[in-house]
């Protein structure tokens, strides 16, 4: 069998959305599972909108991904180069072929031109079509109208009648009707090639044998056709992939939440989990398996078995996704990829000692299982920062005027105040005392504590919550971080301060 040679290929004019990562991602999978050639080409023919920033970003997000081309711009290969602009004479070469043979045109039709017939003929028939009115303009005419400084672009000349069929991996036989496709032009009057030629030139000439890309090419794919007909070359297998739409089942885009590689990036979704997620777009492996890594996706990957269904990007499995993978870091891992968005966030320090490593990874085992994505630890970690006893609901205020819970905060103010390093085990040992001192048991014991600890009613569980606060209170970090004695001691003064808690001038 030939050896299996796909190819991604984007235009760089703008950041990499998850619609064409996903058939970047089905293209490698299905060479390195074919043990084939994984190509990408930049089709950087749309001058006035592609920017070397974003081809360079481009390749970073695809590394990123995990998805590494064999062939290519910096990678080198046998049938470079791979990047369309340094392609135009080859372009050329193959346009003058379809010239001289009669099998293409030039067609001297202004924009205004075509804009009048297009409106006549849809006014007449409901389908603008080229007339082909330049068509039987000879050579000769073509040639000297051009050298006295006439612009034309080129068009295919096609039979325009009858019906173009051709097997499609995914969808099936699908069929056109030529009559409804016209002269497509192939070189625009600038010079340029139209996609639908270069494409099929770089194809050929790469000896591409699969071309797996979204249905948003299928109408393209007969006008390709045309043209390798004409050249008298051999089409490649195509494989057209469902569009990537929305819950609402339109097309994926940024009002749906974010779309671009680069933001799952910074909102610190891990890269295999994207991976695995995308991977899940379209494609279902055996036995209902979800979660799994490049290396088990390689052998399990059929392209035969991706469906013609649209697929739903779905940000809550993405995110159930990416809390399993996670679960496979070490804590050190996660921290290393959570420290960025807190130190953005500004609850840690831009030079880390190790006590801080320490600290933030205690504070990862608390909160991973709170989380979706790196981005969101923030959020969570703040609430060991903020304290604030006038900001409670009122709700909770009202729990802290019972007759316990005064007398539980006070004596636990007593308590705790000559503690040098309060721990958990003596928040315990505290809290058996007033028991026995007050008379207060279960609810009206801890909840009056955990109120005047963390300013809430429910939260993390004071086992995990006072060590954290604790250890990083010793820190030097960007926001003063509250022990539990500072908490107390601002919380009974709170509560004096409502008349919750008589001062002491007061009980004297």
């Amino acid at each position: 069998m030939k050896n299996i040679r796909v190819r991604f290929a984007p235009s760089p004019t703008g950041f990499l959305h998850v619609g064409n990562a996903r058939t970047a991602l089905f293209n490698w999978l299905f060479a390195r599972q074919q043990k084939g050639t994984f190509v990408l080409r930049i089709e950087d023919t749309d001058i006035e909108r592609s920017a070397l920033e974003y081809e360079e970003k481009l390749k970073e997000d695809l590394l990123w991904l995990g998805l590494d081309w064999d062939e290519g711009p910096d990678a080198g290969g046998a049938f470079g180069p791979y990047r369309q602009s340094l392609r135009l004479d080859i372009y050329k070469d193959y346009t003058h072929k379809l010239l001289d043979s009669g099998k293409a045109y030039r067609c001297f039709c202004t924009t205004e031109d075509l804009e009048t017939e297009r409106k006549e003929a849809q006014a007449k028939s409901g389908v603008a079509i080229y007339s082909g009115k330049c068509a039987n303009i000879s050579a000769t005419e073509a040639l000297q109208r051009i050298q006295d400084g006439e612009k034309a672009s080129v068009r295919l000349r096609t039979p325009g009648r009858g019906a173009l069929a051709f097997p499609d991996l995914v969808r099936g036989e699908l069929k056109f009707d030529l009559s409804l496709i016209g002269d497509p032009i192939i070189v625009r009057s600038t010079g340029h090639p139209a996609y639908n030629f270069a494409v099929v030139v770089d194809d050929s000439l790469m000896e591409i044998t699969h071309v797996i890309r979204g249905e948003d090419h299928i109408s393209n794919t007969p006008r390709q056709i045309l043209v390798y007909q004409a050249l008298s070359l051999v089409p490649p297998h195509f494989a057209h992939l469902s569009m990537v739409m929305g819950r609402d089942g339109t097309r994926l885009s940024k009002r749906h939440g974010a779309t671009a590689v680069d933001q799952f990036q910074k909102d610190g979704v891990l890269s295999p989990a994207l991976f695995n997620y995308l991977a899940l777009l379209g494609w279902a492996p055996p036995e209902d398996q979800e979660v799994l890594s490049p290396e088990e996706m390689i052998g399990l990957f059929d392209l035969k078995k991706v469906s013609r269904s649209a697929a739903i990007f779905d940000y809550d499995k993405l995110y159930w996704i990416n809390r399993q993978h996670t679960k496979t870091l070490s804590v050190r891992q996660m921290a290393e990829m959570a420290f960025p968005h807190m130190k953005s966030a500004e609850l840690l320090p831009d030079i880390m000692t190790e006590a801080h490593w320490d600290w933030l990874e205690k504070v990862m085992e608390v909160f991973i299982e709170r989380v979706d994505r790196f981005a969101d630890f923030p959020l969570q970690v703040d609430s060991l920062f903020r304290y604030s006893p006038v900001e409670m609901d009122e709700e909770t205020k009202k729990e802290m005027e019972g007759d316990c819970a005064s007398r539980v905060v006070s004596l636990f103010g007593q308590k705790i105040a000559n503690i040098e390093h309060f721990d958990y085990a003596q928040f315990v040992t505290i809290t058996q005392e007033i028991k026995q001192d007050t008379g207060c048991k279960g609810k009206d014991l801890y909840h009056p504590l955990r109120i005047a600890l963390t300013t809430r009613s429910s939260g993390l569980d004071l086992d995990k919550f006072i060590p954290l606060v604790e250890e990083g209170a010793r820190l030097d970090l960007p926001r003063s971080l509250k022990n539990c004695c500072q908490r107390i001691y601002e919380m009974l003064g709170y509560l004096q301060q409502r008349g919750s808690i008589q001062n002491e001038e007061t009980e004297s």
